[in-house]
């Protein structure tokens, strides 16, 4: 419980209406885009500056009071959940793209930008930034660095680390630090390597460097209709070996399809696996390969194949895909969206498995993908007004990150692991493993204050109510002190 006086405290640091500790406001922000864990904070601080920052994380770190850092609240493990006892920062008035740098090729921002608005930015100057995920409208720079979001195009242009040139970064000691440099290929060690993906364990970004790519000279996109998800995996095996690298190739199967055409009416073919190729480029490169996408699909018996006709036919295409997640609703009352990451190769075994899990339960299981990287988006269907349901729901998804694993794969490719994941974390890694990360997090946050309940396994059961930390055996050996 904070006292008068530490409430005191944080309203001297961002001003009165920057500190929200009224419970029916708080209430807003007991959860992110994971509804299944709740915590109610006892403050939320909403600082303008850099400096605001400093003195919010340097009085928690006087009280030893954990916080958590949150932009829009759309991740989808759990990331951004508060910590019982704990406050939120939210970043919702660090909203400012602070410098344009065209002849540089980069942008700063504050960490509460949202994605969209990078390329909106300089999209008249023939650019963009080229992470997408599903959220891409909504979400912030700053929660895409601590996930390392990926998106559709992250197949050739990769995920948020490789656009992420510098950081400014206030440690959980309220430290002002910068980490990489606002060239490539700085000397030292690649810190903002280590701290993109680190969930807020290492601390909170206040000023984000990217680098943004030239527009491509045309942009196409196809889809292929196929009767085998066997079919429509080894078309995307094909495309790839055959040398090509589109900029996305996406899969969706016949619940996800259904979904999508009720919410958007993309006209997509029903059928049982979907594939989105989508490629970009010099217009010559671009059209020769597409002649062989288009062969590669109907040599794999797809029995219908597609290609936008102009950009509005394209974006519809995509509006469609990704909208998939929201979409479910429209099917099912309660879903489970999970993420993990298997090899390409390995489709359509893991996918037939997938749906025998699911029928042995009695569940359905929606898939939707980024088929070109193996990151898969199953998602899990079930009605919790049925008893016992959401607890079979939630263990046929951890049973299917357990899966990937098994198949050479991994518990996550975007979403993180937050609170969701932490116990398919003891299932990937060995004790060593987990232990030399904790090393690392303890080296930037030797307090155990920075969002001390995320990623790494708990001794409460996944489901179980929040409660106070349960720290690491390695956090208690005489490294940290914990509240």
């Amino acid at each position: 419980m904070l006292t008068p006086a530490i409430l005191a405290e944080f309203a001297a640091a961002a001003g009165r209406d920057g500190l929200i500790s009224e419970e029916n406001q708080l209430q807003t922000y007991e959860c992110d885009g994971l509804t299944n864990f709740r915590q109610v904070p006892v403050a939320v601080l909403l600082p303008r500056t850099s400096a605001e920052v400093q003195k919010i994380v340097r009085i928690c770190a006087a009280h030893k009071i954990p916080f958590v850092a949150r932009g829009a609240g759309t991740g989808l493990s759990g990331g951004a959940l508060p910590t019982a006892g704990g406050i939120v920062l939210s970043f919702a008035r660090m909203n400012r793209i602070l410098d344009i740098d065209l002849v540089n090729q980069r942008v700063t921002v504050e960490p509460g930008v949202i994605n969209a608005h990078v390329t909106a930015a300089v999209a008249g100057h023939g650019y963009f930034y080229a992470p997408d995920p599903s959220s891409q409208p909504v979400c912030t720079i700053g929660g895409n660095v601590a996930e390392n979001a990926g998106g559709a195009h992250c197949l050739k242009y990769g995920f948020t680390v490789t656009h992420v040139m510098e950081l400014e970064v206030v440690l959980p000691t309220g430290e002002l630090v910068t980490l990489g440099a606002p060239t490539l290929d700085a000397p030292g060690y690649d810190l903002a390597g280590v701290f993109v993906g680190s969930e807020g364990t290492l601390g909170v970004a206040t000023k984000i460097t990217l680098r943004i790519v030239k527009r491509p000279e045309t942009v196409r996109t196809l889809i292929a209709a196929f009767d085998s998800v066997r079919h429509a995996g080894k078309a995307v095996s094909d495309i790839i070996a055959a040398g090509m690298l589109p900029s996305a190739i996406e899969m969706m199967d016949t619940l996800c399809i259904e979904a999508a055409e009720a919410a958007v009416h993309a006209k997509y073919p029903v059928c049982t696996a979907l594939l989105l190729v989508e490629l970009d480029g010099p217009v010559t490169e671009v059209e020769a390969q597409m002649v062989q996408v288009r062969t590669l699909c109907e040599s794999n018996s797809a029995w219908e194949v597609r290609l936008a006709a102009n950009d509005a036919e394209r974006l519809l295409i995509w509006k469609g895909r990704k909208a998939a997640f929201a979409a479910m609703g429209r099917i099912s009352p309660n879903y489970i969206v999970q993420d993990g990451v298997i090899p390409r190769t390995a489709l359509p075994e893991v996918l037939e498995e997938i749906e025998r899990m699911a029928q042995a339960v009695q569940l359905r299981v929606a898939n939707v993908f980024h088929a070109g990287d193996g990151n898969l988006h199953p998602l899990v269907l079930y009605d919790r007004t049925i008893a016992g349901q959401e607890d079979i729901a939630l263990d046929l998804s951890y049973r299917i990150l357990h899966l990937c694993v098994d198949k050479g794969g991994s518990i996550t490719g975007e979403h993180g692991v937050g609170r969701e994941k932490q116990q398919a974390m003891g299932y990937m890694f060995s004790e060593p493993d987990l232990a030399t990360m904790q090393r690392v997090r303890i080296a930037f946050d030797p307090a155990g204050i920075a969002n001390p309940d995320k990623i790494f396994p708990r001794t409460k059961l996944c489901g179980e109510k929040t409660g106070p930390y349960t720290p690491h055996p390695l956090e208690t050996a005489g490294v940290a002190e914990f509240f």
